[in-house]
């Protein structure tokens, strides 16, 4: 059993105080009867709707996988590609949800729940969590390139925030390198626009670390679900855990 506000915050209806003043205000039902009180606990039987609109009650889970190439991050797909969730197995019986998205040619860390809450916070460029890709780009960053991306580039009349940038390898005969960028914004194909910005395409790209989490164990394909201690040190990154 889950206090309602949360329920309906991890539902995404809104932030648990907005949803506070929702059942107060006398705009949420569980089972038929208006609740205006708070401290009222529902399970995942029970029938919660908002403005007569139902919301899904299931208790929260939280899933880190490994995404492989050609899937896409979404729900479903109008191209019939196959998608994030098509990778999960019949035991993840919870409708989730990505949080934030990588590209279809893009591998590595991304997480699927059905917390509303916790993916708003976590994909708000205001609380600033730090995500580290590793890319496989055309050239060798000079110094002065990498000291661009951590002051931040100009990607469609706007700056962005200063990375953490580095070179990892390269090779001088393909004339290409391995570098590493840690940023915590999520615009659209970001990292690929910066790297090009400073003059160096991306071939492949990785999403190495999530936060504190990284992809240890978790093979391309497989997934696995955090653990209480992964969630609570999560929500406390996105400013939850007060």
């Amino acid at each position: 059993m889950e206090r309602l506000q949360k329920v309906m915050a991890h539902a995404g209806v809104a932030s648990r105080r907005s949803s506070e003043k929702l059942i107060t205000s006398g705009h949420v039902k569980v089972n038929g009867k208006t609740v205006t009180e708070l401290g009222v606990k529902v399970g995942k039987h029970d029938r919660v709707t908002v403005d007569e609109m139902p919301i899904q009650t299931e208790m929260p889970i939280y899933i880190l996988m490994n995404k492989p190439r050609q899937v896409v991050s979404t729900v479903s797909d109008d191209k019939h590609r196959k998608t994030v969730i098509d990778l999960l197995d019949d035991e993840i019986k919870e409708r989730v949800y990505p949080v934030g998205r990588l590209d279809y040619d893009t591998t590595g860390l991304l997480l699927l729940t059905n917390d509303g809450e916790l993916a708003n916070q976590l994909t708000h460029p205001k609380y600033e969590v730090d995500k580290t890709y590793v890319a496989k780009v055309q050239g060798i960053p000079t110094n002065e390139e990498l000291k661009n991306l951590r002051q931040g580039v100009s990607l469609d009349g706007k700056k962005t925030s200063p990375a953490r940038s580095k070179v990892l390898s390269s090779d001088d005969k393909r004339k290409t390198a391995i570098v590493s960028l840690t940023i915590h914004e999520g615009k659209n194909h970001q990292v690929k626009k910066m790297l090009q910005a400073v003059g160096h395409p991306v071939m492949k790209l990785k999403r190495e670390t999530y936060a504190f989490l990284t992809l240890k164990g978790v093979q391309p394909g497989e997934f696995r679900e955090l653990n209480p201690e992964e969630v609570k040190e999560l929500k406390r990154v996105a400013q939850l855990d007060k």
